[in-house]
C-alpha cells in the first residue's frame, strides 16, 4: 500500500525526511487530514478475500486519535 498525491493535497507529511515515505494530504480548517492510499493487486486480492483492513496508528503512548476510515473520497471543500 502507498500514498499517493491528489488535486487538494495541501501538504505533504514527512516530505524532508528520508527515513519515512511522504504523506500527501488535504488539511481542512476543522484539523480534519484525510490521505489516499493505493493499494497492491496483491493486498486488493486479500482485501477481497478476507474483507479486513488493519489499522496501526503510532500514539508515542498519546491518546488515540479518531479515525474514519472509507472507500468512499470525502468533501474537501473546506
Amino acid at each position: 500500500m502507498k500514498p499517493v498525491a491528489f488535486p487538494q493535497a495541501t501538504v505533504t507529511f514527512a516530505k524532508d525526511q528520508p527515513e519515512y515515505t511522504p504523506l500527501p494530504a488535504h488539511v481542512s480548517r476543522q484539523g480534519v487530514v484525510t490521505s489516499c492510499w493505493e493499494l497492491t493487486t496483491d493486498e486488493l486480492t486479500r482485501l477481497l478475500e478476507t474483507k479486513r483492513i488493519w489499522i496501526s496508528q503510532l500514539t508515542f503512548g498519546d491518546p488515540l486519535q479518531p479515525q474514519i476510515p472509507s472507500v468512499d473520497k470525502p468533501d474537501l471543500t473546506t
